[in-house]
C-alpha cells in the first residue's frame, strides 16, 4: 500500500469549515430535522472538523433551535450561524449563538453586478455600507466573524478587494470568496484568491466555498489553497444546492495522499470519513453514486481480472489509499464477467472450498464465465452453487 504523505506539524494549517447542516441541508432531499442534526453534529465532532455551520438563524425556527442546541451541547466547538447583512439577520443569529462558547457570525451579500441589478436591486456604495455595517453590528456579539461575498467568481475584482478591505477593517477575520455557482475554472481561481491573500496579507484568513455546478468545486477549492487560502468550507458527500458543494472527504484526502503537492495540514481524523457519509445517508433521502470518491460503494472494489490479479499479489497495484484509513474496513472484490480466475479461486477459498481440485476449480470458472455476460455480479450463494455442482460432477465420474 502507498502511504499517504506524511505531514509535518510546521506545515501551513487548512481549517475545515463543514456547511453539511447549513448549506448541505438546504438542498432537495437533504432536510434535517433538530435531532437528525444533533446526531450528524456528533460525528462531525468526531471527524474533527474545525468550525461547524449548524443553521440559518433567520430562516426557520428550526434552523434557530438547531444552531443554539448545537452549542448547547458541543461548547467546545466552534458553531457558526449563517446571517445576511441585515440587523435583523445579524441580531437572529447572535441570540442562538448566545450560549455557544466559540461562536462564529457568519455575514453575508452578494457583490456581482448581476446580483445588485437583478435581486438587490442595490448600487456598490450600498452594499459596502451594508457589508461594513453588519461586520460591525456582529462584532459586538462575538469576536469571530466571517464575511461572505456572494458570487464572488462573478465579481469586478477591483471592487471585490476594496470590500475585501473594508470588512476586514469592519472587524471580520474571515473573508469568504465563494464561487456561488459553480463558474469558475481552478487557474481563474486561484488568480482571484491570490490577489485578495496577497492584498489582506495576516489581517485575515482567506476562505473558499465551491459549488460544483461544472464538477469542479474540489479542482478550485484545491487550486484556491495553493494560492494561499487556509480555510475550505465543504459538505460530507458534497450535498448541497444544485449539483452540491466541495466534497469534504474528497479535499481532504487529496491533501494527505498528496501532500507533497498539498503541503498543508488539517485536523480532520480521516478513519471517521466513510461513517460519517454512512450516518448522512441515513438520514437524509440519498446516498452518493457508487463510484464517488473515498466513500462511494465501488471506492475501493475491483471487478476487471488484470486489477484483481495485481490486487491479490499487492494491494498499492490498484489502491492508493488504505480503505481502512478512511473508516472503510477493506476493498473488495467484485465477481463478474471481467473477473479472472484468481479473484475467483480468492472468492472459493474465502468460502471454505480450499480442497478443490484444479479440475473442479476450470469447471467452477466454467459455469462462472458462462453465466457471466447476463449478470451484473454474483452473490456468495450463487458461487456456492458452482461448486457445489463441480464436486457433484467429479464425484459422479469417480463413481
Amino acid at each position: 500500500m502507498i502511504e499517504a504523505q506524511k505531514q509535518p506539524s510546521n506545515q501551513p494549517r487548512v481549517y475545515i469549515f463543514d456547511t453539511t447542516l447549513r448549506d448541505g441541508e438546504q438542498s432537495p432531499g437533504c432536510s434535517m430535522t433538530v435531532p437528525e442534526k444533533l446526531r450528524m453534529a456528533a460525528k462531525l465532532v468526531e471527524l474533527g472538523v474545525d468550525i461547524m455551520e449548524a443553521g440559518f438563524p433567520i430562516a426557520s425556527e428550526g434552523d434557530f433551535q438547531a444552531v443554539r442546541k448545537v452549542s448547547e451541547e458541543f461548547p467546545w466547538v466552534q458553531v457558526a450561524a449563517l446571517a445576511r447583512s441585515t440587523k435583523m439577520d445579524v441580531e437572529r443569529a447572535a441570540a442562538a449563538l448566545e450560549k455557544a462558547k466559540r461562536p462564529r457570525i457568519h455575514t453575508f451579500i452578494a457583490t456581482s453586478d448581476i446580483h445588485l441589478q437583478y435581486k438587490l436591486k442595490k448600487s456598490r456604495e450600498q452594499v459596502l455600507e451594508d457589508a461594513v455595517r453588519s461586520v460591525e453590528l456582529a462584532r459586538k456579539y462575538v469576536d469571530d466573524v466571517e464575511f461572505s461575498a456572494e458570487d464572488a467568481t462573478r465579481t469586478d475584482i477591483d471592487y471585490l478587494e476594496q470590500i475585501s478591505l473594508a470588512v476586514v477593517a469592519a472587524g471580520a477575520r474571515t473573508v469568504n470568496l465563494p464561487d456561488t455557482v459553480g463558474f469558475s475554472v481552478p487557474e481563474d481561481y486561484a488568480e482571484r484568491i491570490g490577489r485578495i491573500v496577497r492584498l489582506l496579507g495576516d489581517s485575515a484568513i482567506v476562505s473558499v466555498h465551491c459549488h460544483d455546478d461544472l464538477g469542479l468545486a474540489v479542482a478550485n477549492s484545491l487550486a484556491a489553497v495553493k494560492a494561499g487560502a487556509r480555510q475550505i468550507e465543504c459538505t460530507i458527500n458534497g450535498i448541497g444546492e444544485r449539483a452540491g458543494n466541495c466534497a469534504l472527504e474528497e479535499v481532504v484526502m487529496i491533501m494527505k495522499t498528496r501532500n507533497d503537492y498539498y503541503p498543508c495540514e488539517t485536523k480532520i481524523v480521516t478513519e471517521h470519513l466513510y461513517p460519517a457519509s454512512q450516518m448522512l445517508t441515513g438520514i437524509i433521502t440519498f446516498g452518493p453514486q457508487p463510484n464517488k470518491a473515498i466513500v462511494g460503494a465501488n471506492a475501493f472494489a475491483h471487478e476487471a481480472g488484470i486489477h484483481q490479479d495485481g490486487y491479490l499479489k499487492n494491494k498499492s497495484t490498484y489502491e492508493i489509499i488504505d480503505p481502512k484509513s478512511v473508516g472503510v474496513p477493506e476493498g473488495k472484490l467484485i465477481l463478474g464477467k471481467h473477473s479472472g480466475r484468481h479473484a475467483l479461486k480468492k472468492r472459493v477459498e474465502e468460502l471454505g472450498f480450499a480442497e478443490l481440485t484444479p479440475e473442479q476449480l476450470d469447471m467452477v470458472y466454467q459455469c462462472f464465465t458462462n453465466a457471466a455476460d447476463n449478470k451484473k455480479g454474483f452473490t456468495n450463494e450463487e458461487i456456492t452453487e458452482f461448486i457445489e455442482a463441480a464436486r457433484e460432477s467429479t464425484a459422479e465420474k469417480v463413481t
